[in-house]
């Protein structure tokens, strides 16, 4: 569900009663769609994130952190000039519509004190941020042409305006009385029919006054209900309006999937009835909180989504290249193959001089190895005995090219195994951080040739810690460079290692100190390893386990892959809550 105007409302009103008269202390700018403003009162200090993302459009307090990138995008240091040291003098809304803006008072470059306006439009795909003064919009987020809008352009220097609003009465102003009266002309589903006459709400809120108003749903149409139905509708409105007057309940409803977790499918400003007991409602202190928990897991994936994006297509790049080249490597052995009939011909060719003269286009000769006659190509403008000289040079050359093709082909196997790794680690990444491990990694290897490590005091991340059932340490390498590390330079000898079999994952390796490792530390390293891997969520999935003294690597070998042949196979299916319950906490 989106924000709609009468839960911005509430949120609105939170924010004020908390930020007015605040101070900006520090501006980011976290992904493409996002700002984070951190905000400093007499007593606290508050961090505002606003969201013009299409699906999560939003304004709220957050308590997440954030990798912000390492050079500040143009927009953000736009408002770093504009609106740093700025103190929060205003917080208002537009009604009806979902549009907040943030007044601020600011000391321009000739030192005069200035109002800048930082609208946040959070209409789904068309959410922006814009930054206004004395009417005119300094910059926006995203800015809009006149190819993008004939209606409105959002542009530096032009006039700001709000966008067109629908013909309709907001939910908030209108009384319910009339909203029913409205409703009741239309020959709709009672729900759609309230929708189609107000604006403001999402439609959980008129489907939960038709759900009050009748005892559940009701397939009658708006314009067939009787006096009493009438007023039932009209109560139930007013009991929602008068519940947003005093503040509302902020609640968010999960339902049951077929996996047997709750996914979160709507919140509002009340306690939904609609969606009977399988639902599970959940209360929050404020709508910040609510918006957050709500949109939290989704907005992290797609944040780490924008920062992996270019490096994931690299290497998806790379990827495709070494699979079209093996497989070009592999059609040309194939050729190869068929050398031995060209040292035939030219045998043949040899034993048969007498018959043959220059300017001939081909010969017709006797195979004397089968018995059967043989037609051979000829190059007219060479002799008998060059024509067969030639056979024998292409020979040699397919028989060098056999030899060379088998070397690259084992070469682009590991190539091609290595690269599925990087792809893994990519889309497994767990934040900025990672990433310019895998970009380094990739520069150290010569895949990347314009990288530049911006950030030389990033220090490399720790192996993943866990601590097992029966007391052991089980570390787990993030990336290539890790698992090498692990695999070859922090484990010894009886130390237990693992990895999913013959497919993309981490290292894990059961530390043993010397002692006997039980099967349910066994088990447990085995899970992580799944867990660890793009197997993470199969079940059943064979894991390879060995001692660490049973582990080399080949000279020349990429990252991360080693080589072992004494192991055995398990088959496990990883526990739901596994990793966190092992994880040891910082």
């Amino acid at each position: 569900m989106a924000l709609d105007a009468a839960t911005l409302a509430l949120v609105t009103r939170e924010l004020k009663d908390t930020l007015l008269d605040a101070k900006i202390d520090k501006i980011f700018e976290p992904t493409r769609d996002e700002v984070l403003l951190t905000l400093r009162t007499r007593t606290d200090t508050y961090r505002l994130l606003l969201s013009a993302r299409s699906g999560s459009a939003r304004v709220c307090l957050t308590q997440e952190s954030f990798e912000n990138p390492l050079t500040p995008p143009g927009f953000c240091m736009l408002l770093r000039k504009h609106l740093t040291g700025g103190r929060l003098v205003g917080l208002r809304m537009e009604p009806g519509d979902r549009i907040v803006f943030f007044d601020f008072r600011c000391t321009n470059e000739m030192g005069d004190l200035v109002t800048n306006t930082l609208a946040a439009e959070l209409m789904g795909r068309y959410s922006n941020l814009v930054l206004v003064q004395d009417g005119r919009i300094i910059d926006a987020l995203k800015r809009v042409d006149f190819e993008d809008s004939e209606i409105r352009q959002l542009l530096p220097g032009l006039a700001y305006t709000l966008p067109p609003k629908p013909n309709k009465p907001d939910f908030l102003a209108v009384s319910a009385a009339a909203l029913t009266q409205a409703a009741c002309e239309s020959d709709l589903p009672v729900a759609k029919a309230l929708g189609k006459a107000v604006g403001g709400v999402g439609p959980v809120v008129l489907r939960e006054a038709v759900w009050r108003a009748f005892g559940g749903d009701t397939a009658c149409a708006a314009c067939d209900l009787d006096e009493d139905q009438r007023r039932a509708l009209t109560a139930a409105l007013e009991t929602l309006k008068a519940e947003h007057a005093a503040g509302g309940h902020p609640t968010a409803v999960r339902l049951p999937q077929p996996d047997g977790t709750f996914k979160p499918t709507e919140f509002s400003f009340f306690a939904p009835q609609q969606y009977g007991p399988a639902a599970r409602l959940t209360g929050y202190p404020t709508y910040s909180e609510l918006l957050e928990d709500y949109y939290a897991t989704k907005d992290r994936a797609e944040r780490l989504r924008q920062k992996s994006r270019e490096l994931y297509k690299a290497v998806h790049n790379l990827y495709d290249r070494a699979v079209r080249k093996q497989a070009a490597r592999r059609e040309e052995l194939a050729q190869s193959e068929k050398a031995d009939a060209l040292r035939l011909y030219g045998e043949l060719l040899q034993a048969n001089l007498w018959a043959l003269k220059k300017g001939d286009r081909q010969a017709t000769v006797e195979n004397y190895y089968t018995g059967q006659p043989v037609t051979i190509r000829l190059d007219p403008r060479l002799g008998p005995n060059e024509n067969a000289q030639k056979y024998f040079k292409d020979y040699k050359k397919k028989q060098t090219a056999h030899a060379m093709l088998q070397k690259l082909l084992v070469e682009g196997e590991a190539e091609i195994e290595y690269l599925a790794t990087v792809l893994y680690e990519v889309d497994a990444a767990p934040g900025e951080q990672a990433l310019n491990e895998i970009r380094a990694e990739l520069k150290s290897q010569g895949y990347l040739k314009y990288y530049k490590q911006r950030d030389k005091r990033q220090k490399p991340a720790d192996f993943l810690r866990y601590r097992s059932s029966d007391g052991f340490e089980i570390l787990v390498g993030r990336n290539n460079l890790q698992n090498d590390k692990l695999t070859l330079h922090t484990a010894r000898g009886k130390d237990l290692w693992f990895h999913v079999q013959k497919a993309p994952g981490s290292h894990a390796v059961v530390m043993s100190q010397g002692r006997d490792i039980p099967d349910t530390t066994k088990q447990e390293a085995a899970e992580l390893a799944v867990l660890h891997s793009s197997q993470s969520g199969g079940a059943k999935v064979a894991v390879d386990t060995t001692e660490v003294k049973n582990i080399w690597k080949a000279n020349g070998a990429k990252p991360g892959m080693v080589l072992y042949e004494v192991y055995t196979t398990v088959y496990v299916t990883p526990r739901p809550g596994l990793e966190e319950q092992l994880r040891v906490k910082k």
